[in-house]
């Protein structure tokens, strides 16, 4: 008999545990309709984890995220933990989270629905439709590059340093990830670095451009990062897949997750490479943070940890059609008026984080019968 495929939650602070409570329902739903067969746990990380453990990940849980099939996260951090020093703050538990599952690749789509056009600061011409991917490398680039750190040079002035590095094999591995998104979306990739004034551009250029000999079929753009930005606000349409270093994909990415008008729509999906066996290490989460001025108030937008879950389903355990079902599922609940605070509309009322989740279940039932 196949082992179950295992999924780790780990619901961490502010919002974390509402958001994850209505995501969870979802997957119970999946699951007692036999859709799919999951082994699911939990485990903490962030602030609650430091306040549980002193540590904002313990090894423990480090080990059951690597032993997982995907791992989704709702959020971590707060106005709680930001005394604790650099080293314990609960975004720590975050990136070593990251490192320690290898997931180089952050796929972020930004997907405008048709009913929520309004509330993008866009006009609705310009966003209405919406689908992009942008993919950013999560392990390399100037977040990590060595030497690093503050020093005081001899005159008694401090300098701040940090060193943007890049090999062939660490831009190849993202790349080729953009270029298998782009093949099966619109077949169409831009690449985005500072090529005119920065060598470890001229070097991703030069690696992702021998790489698209692999793949003829998806046409190749690049261009410079600050004119993508400039171009993510004036045509936001003329692109499919997006793919980036840390640093450009990070403040990109940022800036298109405000075209659909609310953070608390969108996920998000961090992949690392394939073993031998065909296992993909894969970590899932909304693009929001923990929204501590709201935590415990039950009106959290879940959706966006919803989808990630749909991601998860997409990405991680190849069920497009139980991916499709749930997007779809949530499209017709915003289209039949439903709404959390963040993307009301004049004239709604708006609904709580569980109502939410439960409307999302009552629509996957009517469309399953």
């Amino acid at each position: 008999m196949t082992a179950k495929k295992k999924i780790l939650l780990l619901p961490g602070d502010g919002i974390g545990p509402e958001i994850t409570a209505a995501a969870r329902k979802v997957m119970d739903w999946f699951q007692s309709t036999g859709r799919t067969n999951f082994e699911v746990s939990e485990d903490l990380i962030g602030g609650v984890s430091y306040d549980t453990h002193g540590t904002p990940l313990t090894d423990a849980a480090l080990k059951r995220a690597q032993e997982a099939d995907a791992v989704l996260m709702a959020s971590v951090g707060g106005h709680k933990w930001d005394v604790l020093p650099f080293a314990d703050r609960p975004e720590r538990g975050l990136l070593r989270l990251r490192k320690g599952l290898g997931v180089f690749a952050n796929l972020r789509p930004a997907v405008v629905f048709d009913v929520l056009a309004n509330a993008s600061t866009l006009k609705p011409e310009v966003v209405k439709d919406l689908d992009i991917m942008i993919v950013r490398e999560l392990l390399g680039g100037v977040y990590f590059g060595e030497p690093r750190g503050i020093e005081t040079l001899p005159n008694g002035e401090r300098r701040g340093i940090n060193t943007q590095v890049y090999t062939t094999s660490e831009i190849v591995r993202v790349a080729r990830v953009a270029f298998e998104l782009a093949r099966k979306r619109k077949k169409k990739l831009c690449s985005v670095e500072k090529a005119n004034v920065m060598e470890s551009g001229v070097l991703w250029r030069e690696e992702v451009t021998k790489l698209h000999a692999e793949y003829k079929d998806v046409e190749l753009v690049h261009m410079y990062a600050d004119n993508c930005a400039m171009q993510l606000v004036r045509n936001p349409k003329q692109f499919d897949v997006i793919v980036s270093d840390n640093l450009f994909g990070d403040l990109l990415s940022d800036l298109a997750s405000m075209l659909p008008g609310s953070l608390g729509m969108l996920p998000s999906a961090s992949l690392g490479a394939r073993d031998a066996s065909g296992r993909q290490s894969a970590f899932y989460e909304p693009i929001h943070g923990s929204a501590p001025d709201i935590a415990g108030k039950g009106i959290a937008n879940p959706l966006a940890m919803i989808l990630s879950y749909g991601m998860m389903l997409r990405y991680s355990f190849d069920m497009a059609a139980n991916a499709d079902l749930l997007e779809t599922a949530v499209k017709n609940v915003l289209r039949a008026g439903v709404r959390t605070a963040d993307i009301v509309e004049k004239g709604q009322t708006p609904v709580s984080t569980a109502a939410m989740g439960e409307a999302v279940i009552k629509e996957l039932a009517r469309l399953a019968a």
